[in-house]
């Protein structure tokens, strides 16, 4: 989104620095009351309409769904790179959504013992250094 442009009219329209705005957005709609009037004047100013209808809230994704999304990312970058050893903070976009694959890899070496076998055996497939 470029300065001066048209604001997000949903959820996973336009993503900046991980941040859906169509969802922030969406909740500072709902929390309009709890906001202090100098916040509600800069929301308005940039377009942000606290009558404009329904608040949009996503569903939330299951745990099979962000895995789904990370092994995703773990597959494209393995696939780029030829290994798995991103750094911790690298984040790969996979269908216009950022993942944060670093964090994602490393957390899971951290929960190794937890992880069911075929979870393990995906990553091991791409060779995931445990």
């Amino acid at each position: 989104m470029q300065a001066g442009g048209a604001l997000p009219a949903g959820p996973g329209n336009v993503i900046v620095q991980g941040e859906d705005l169509g969802v922030w957005i969406a909740g500072q709609v709902a929390g309009w009351d709890r906001l202090v009037s100098a916040q509600q004047y800069l929301l308005e100013t940039i377009g942000v309409d606290p009558e404009g209808g329904a608040v949009v809230v996503p569903v939330r994704r299951s745990q099979s769904d962000r895995w789904a999304a990370n092994l995703a990312a773990a597959r494209q970058f393995h696939a780029r790179e030829g290994h798995l050893q991103p750094a911790r903070k690298h984040v790969e976009l996979v269908d216009g959504e950022e993942i944060k694959l670093g964090s994602f890899l490393d957390n899971t070496r951290r929960r190794a013992a937890k992880l069911p076998a075929e979870r393990r055996a995906d990553l091991d497939a791409l060779g995931m250094r445990w």
